[in-house]
């Protein structure tokens, strides 16, 4: 009873949150002549609806490519099909093919946030409790403070509900996924993380620990025996969820490979915006867009990607722990989003939720990089009007995470799992200085972000630099997702093979 109590509490807090900033702008509002992302996924629905399946990832009269064609796998489209049918129950208007372009209304603003919300509550928010619930250690109270936590990250929910976007669709049949395997059924979370995968095409960064785990568990199990038929169960699911996903492309090839086209669009460069990953932060200094060709930069991104995903996912097939699930994860996830090609400021919203997941037994390290990612996204929030809900949720966050999961109490060696780090530092530091660097450097980066945040908004840039603040906030953030990869990775690979960890394993 006390549990239902508590996770009824979490549900309320969570809802009221995201329903209060959903009544702030939105991406694009009001800016013609393309708007936003607001508008993306409204047209969308718009295409789906008025244009038969064939025609929907390909440029004709009826469906501009260059005004936010549709280029997310089939899964959203079908998505979008279903809102357009409701959409135009309420007001034909909404969908009207052409004419409803860049249309915007209280009403229909209600409907839109209205899906997001209700997409969360279906999907992504019951995952989030049975994971705190089943899947971490503790007393009730701080599984359900876990599950608050993890429901008040920020960053997901400014950019569903403030910029405008469906990830916790994505996000939460991933997690679905983790809560499937977790639990110890297989099927269902293969099942769940195909559809994510079939939802949004850069839940790649998440599916090599996926099938590392598997196929660890597999080879554990014997590939001569149970875990021969347990890989052959596991690869019948997902290509049965595969072919019912693609179903209306699989009668014409140019039909696939044009979606295939629209889901990894190379042809738009190494890096767009002000993003916090290695490319955008070294192109302050280097410009690699100039120096180098486009095939160079694609084999420079993909080699220097699978090159920090390979050692975290090889000692996850080796030992195949929940554990080590959860930190492939996030070890696979930030290597792609700081190294991969074409990354948005948003994918780092892929990263965040495993390091959500991590936020029982890592408190200190999962808070700092979890509003590290919410402030990397700074520039397209005050660009969205968004900079009051941005404070509000990251000073809510915080305080949460420190009164309810005492995050800086946790910074001793052992509960950072820095036992081996300490070793090679220990005759310039003691456990204590160690302890008390970590936190204090903690304390230091809240600071400086709270300080670049501030001075986004109240100085003008110099005239010569007028990018000035977007540059310092994506190199700050990208020094700070980089020695977070490099943490994660030291957790996952110096875990003792014997050791009896805490953490559930099955």
């Amino acid at each position: 009873m006390e549990n239902w109590s508590l996770a009824s509490l979490c549900v309320l807090l969570a809802i009221t949150t995201r329903w209060a900033v959903s009544f702030n702008s939105y991406s694009g509002a009001g800016k013609p002549p393309m708007f936003g992302d607001y508008e993306a996924q409204r047209h969308w629905q718009e295409v789906t609806y008025n244009l038969p399946v064939h025609q929907w990832y390909f440029n004709t009269t009826d469906n501009d490519l260059n005004y936010w064609g549709l280029d997310y796998p089939p899964l959203t489209a079908f998505h979008s099909l279903l809102c357009a049918h409701v959409a135009k129950l309420i007001n034909p208007a909404w969908v009207e093919l052409r004419s409803s372009r860049g249309f915007e209304s209280a009403a229909h603003k209600l409907f839109m946030r209205a899906t997001v919300l209700l997409v969360d509550v279906l999907i992504y928010i019951p995952a989030v409790l049975l994971y705190s619930f089943y899947l971490t250690d503790g007393s009730p109270k701080k599984k359900a403070a876990t599950a608050l936590c993890i429901l008040l990250y920020p960053g997901l929910i400014l950019i569903d509900f403030g910029h405008f976007q469906y990830n916790s669709v994505s996000l939460g049949l991933s997690l679905w996924g983790v809560v499937g395997l977790g639990l110890g059924w297989d099927l269902l979370g293969s099942l769940a993380f195909t559809l994510a995968l079939n939802y949004k095409q850069m839940e790649l960064y998440h599916a090599l620990p996926f099938f590392c785990y598997l196929l660890g568990k597999c080879i554990k199990q014997g590939l001569m025996g149970r875990g021969l038929v347990l890989l052959v169960k596991i690869a019948l699911t997902v290509l049965v969820t595969f072919a019912l996903c693609w179903l209306p492309f699989l009668s014409d090839p140019q039909q696939i490979l044009q979606v295939l086209h629209r889901l990894f669009p190379v042809d738009r460069g190494l890096f767009e915006d002000k993003v916090a990953n290695t490319w955008c932060s070294l192109n302050v200094l280097i410009k690699i867009k100039s120096l180098l060709s486009r095939d160079t930069q694609l084999l420079l991104s993909f080699a220097l990607t699978l090159l920090f995903i390979l050692p975290s996912s090889i000692k996850l097939l080796i030992r195949p722990t929940l554990w080590q699930f959860k930190l492939a994860l996030v070890n696979s996830s930030l290597a792609f989003f700081l190294f991969s090609f074409q990354v948005h400021e948003k994918s780092i919203l892929l990263p965040a939720l495993p390091v959500c997941l991590l936020m029982s037994e890592l408190p200190l390290m999962a808070t700092w990089f979890l509003m590290t990612s919410t402030f990397s996204m700074l520039p397209l929030l005050l660009k969205d009007g968004l900079f009051l809900p941005y404070v509000v949720t990251s000073l809510a966050f915080l305080y949460f995470s420190v009164y309810l999961l005492s995050a800086p109490d946790k910074g001793s060696e052992d509960e950072l799992s820095l036992g081996p780090v300490h070793k090679l530092t220990k005759c310039c530091l003691s456990k204590h200085n160690l302890s008390l660097l970590v936190k204090c450097t903690f304390g230091a980066s809240l600071l400086a972000m709270a300080g670049l945040s501030f001075t986004s908004v109240a100085l003008d840039p110099p005239a010569r630099l007028p990018d000035l603040f977007p540059v310092l906030v994506s190199v700050f953030s990208f020094v700070q997702f980089l020695a977070s990869l490099l943490y994660f990775n030291l957790v996952q690979l110096t875990e003792p093979a014997n050791k009896k960890s805490q953490k559930k394993n099955n």
